[in-house]
């Protein structure tokens, strides 16, 4: 290709169930269901862990959405009626599903005088740590004593454990308790340096393997015990109940219950093990993967990264696989790339894995990255692919924000879809953008491509960004149009995070509902 050219990719449709296709999510749950519906209603089994009052408030949101939510009214949430709004018809409506307002199994002994003690503590490792063992210890122990425990599990907290449960949080003095841990941060960095001599000093250094983040922590304690959870705060369910000083205006800013219902019950109807939607349109035999990568921050080499993949499937399916633990960031050119052996373990787990469900190997695997591939890394790849029938490609999704802008008519934003290809091999594609079907840019500025390459291997370009283009509705945490960015690249960092929150001891091999 000698000219650059403004293409257009058409906007993907979604599958729902009698095979009908839309391209909005809330379209096609209300007007037709969830893909995977039988010819009976599948129950949704979840639980609930919380203090006696999350319980309640909780009771009060689950009777709302198993009824019919209407949108809002124009001027409270928007100018005017959008076509994003789109009214919840109610659980059981929306996804052909059994749903009650008593959960499955409730555990309400959350002692909030404890938890509140726990979270307030200064070592904000340690609170973290302390208060995340409330909901660890009693989840594990009910799953290992319950003989069909919940599918899922709604873990509500109150306000004070996410505004104290964040990495940047702090405790004035006058609220502040005393903990149990003498030994510093610098102190426990300097242990994996040099250890003491009888290793006392390092039992109480442990306590900053675990990260201040409760919700990442959580989840990734959880792992061990295969527990999927859904957190929401109590100011979510019921935002009426929390009122600023004037006892008049509320102390935070929700979404609308219609809009807070369809992204909920989404993620919760696919966490109880539901397929809310699947692409309708690609090609069959085709698999993605995403590279996840994190630096291990209680390690003393720098360089030192957990590695993991994501892959992905056509009907939406995700499975994580932690990858091997080395030296995978490179500073001088601020990337991660895998070493050969670890790139070829990496992606033979992969093609075992696919291989499992479909009896075959996949006829391409495209390796989505943030960065390009070293010939080390790419010859691992390959390896792995030595003797099957499947096709490799890598490509490269990086931020364009700061290399093109792009307007239509003047000053008004692109359509969604819209692509610069550049050369046979690269191209400007925007994800985000003026979209039909809600008559509306969902942005709050000028919308900005993803850079889209393909640095090894054979593919057409068109086919490339068509594909990125759908793997940005497959998002089942939430009920929207579409994310800016692919599902294998979209939660890489979360993924990561969670893989270092704490210590683990064994590398999962978990659903993708596990994490999100």
């Amino acid at each position: 290709m000698n000219q650059p050219s403004l293409i257009h990719i058409p906007e993907p449709r979604l599958e729902f169930r009698f095979g009908q296709k839309t391209e909005y999510p809330r379209d096609g749950l209300y007007l037709f269901g969830p893909v995977d519906a039988g010819s009976s209603p599948r129950p949704i089994r979840y639980g609930v862990i919380g203090t006696p009052e999350s319980l309640r408030r909780f009771k009060e949101w689950a009777g709302k959405v198993s009824r019919y939510v209407d949108v809002p009214p124009p001027g409270k949430y928007a100018k005017a009626s959008s076509p994003q709004h789109v009214p919840f018809p109610g659980v059981s409506e929306a996804f052909y599903a059994q749903w009650s307002n008593e959960p499955a199994r409730a555990i309400t002994d959350i002692d909030e005088k404890e938890l509140r003690r726990r979270i307030h503590i200064g070592n904000r490792h340690e609170a973290v740590k302390l208060a995340v063992d409330m909901y660890v210890e009693r989840l594990a122990a009910e799953q290992k004593r319950s003989e069909s425990p919940p599918a899922f599990w709604y873990v509500v907290i109150p306000e004070y454990i996410y505004e104290l449960g964040r990495p940047q949080s702090t405790v004035s003095a006058n609220v502040r308790e005393k903990g149990a841990i003498t030994i510093s941060a610098k102190k426990a960095a300097d242990l994996r340096l040099q250890p003491s001599l009888f290793g006392d000093e390092e039992k109480e250094a442990k306590i900053y393997q675990y990260s201040k983040d409760f919700r990442r922590q959580l989840k990734a304690r959880l792992l061990e015990h295969q527990i999927v959870i859904q957190i929401v705060r109590e100011t979510t369910l019921t935002p009426s109940e929390f009122l600023k000083s004037n006892n008049r205006d509320l102390k935070r800013n929700v979404e609308d219950t219609a809009t807070l219902a369809w992204k909920l019950m989404t993620g919760s109807y696919y966490k109880s093990g539901g397929r809310p939607w699947q692409l309708g349109d690609m090609r069959p035999g085709v698999c993605y993967v995403g590279l996840v990568y994190k630096k291990q921050p209680d390690h003393a080499d720098p360089s030192y990264s957990c590695c993991a993949a994501q892959m992905f499937l056509s009907d939406g399916e995700g499975v994580v696989f932690r990858g091997a633990l080395g030296p995978w960031f490179h500073p001088e050119k601020r990337e991660y790339h895998l070493d050969r052996t670890s790139a070829r373990r990496l992606i033979e787990t992969v093609l075992s894995e696919y291989k499992l469900t479909h009896q075959t190997e996949p006829s391409e695997l495209f390796i989505h990255a943030k960065s390009s591939f070293s010939d080390d890394e790419w010859a691992g790849f390959m390896e792995a692919s030595v003797g099957k029938c499947t096709r490799i490609v890598g490509v490269q999704i990086a931020d364009g924000k700061d290399q093109i802008k792009l307007f239509r008519q003047g000053n008004y934003p692109v359509i969604r879809g819209t692509a610069l290809v550049v050369s046979d091999r690269s191209a400007f594609l925007w994800t985000s953008g003026y979209v039909p079907r809600l008559d509306t840019y969902m942005g709050p500025e000028t919308p900005n491509p993803l850079q889209v390459s393909i640095r090894r291997g054979e593919a057409n370009i068109e086919t490339v960004l068509s594909d990125v283009l759908s793997l940005t509705k497959i998002n089942f945490n939430t009920c929207l149009f579409n994310d800016r960015e692919p599902v294998t690249i979209r939660f890489a960092d979360a993924i990561g995070d969670i893989l270092v929150a704490a210590p683990l001891t064994s590398e999962p091999r978990l659903p993708f509902k596990f994490y999100i």
